[in-house]
């Protein structure tokens, strides 16, 4: 249990992670489907909120505060893209700096709920 519980949040983590890279690359030119950034529910890791953490873990209020983050870190995203469309791209750039709180907020909640898992898994 305890394995697996490590591979499921570290899976999450890398989705993540994958998430702020496409944005980075959409923001340095690199275009791409924005979809997966755009949209909260089209991301892999918001298919793993809504597919594991919330049906699994939703009882506890770090599930449910993990999904409004996530939203809030892509409602950033959009206005990020925009920026960058509109040619603002400097701003754009240091929005993506600024942003780093709500992306560390997302991965706090996400260890928090791992090691209430695993304390209780003991």
């Amino acid at each position: 249990m305890d394995e697996d519980l490590k591979r499921e949040f570290d899976t999450a983590r890398l989705k993540h992670i994958l998430f702020k890279a496409r944005l980075r690359s959409f923001l340095f030119g690199a275009g791409g489907n924005e979809a997966p950034v755009r949209d909260p529910d089209e991301c892999s890791f918001g298919h793993w909120i809504r597919d594991v953490a919330l049906p699994r873990f939703g009882h506890y209020p770090e599930a449910r505060q993990l999904d409004d983050a996530h939203r809030r870190v892509h409602h950033e995203a959009n206005r990020l893209m925009d920026l960058h469309l509109a040619g603002q791209t400097e701003e754009a750039m240091r929005g993506l700096r600024a942003a780093n709180p709500l992306t560390d907020e997302v991965l706090g909640l996400l260890n928090t709920l791992e090691h209430k898992l695993r304390k209780e898994a003991r």
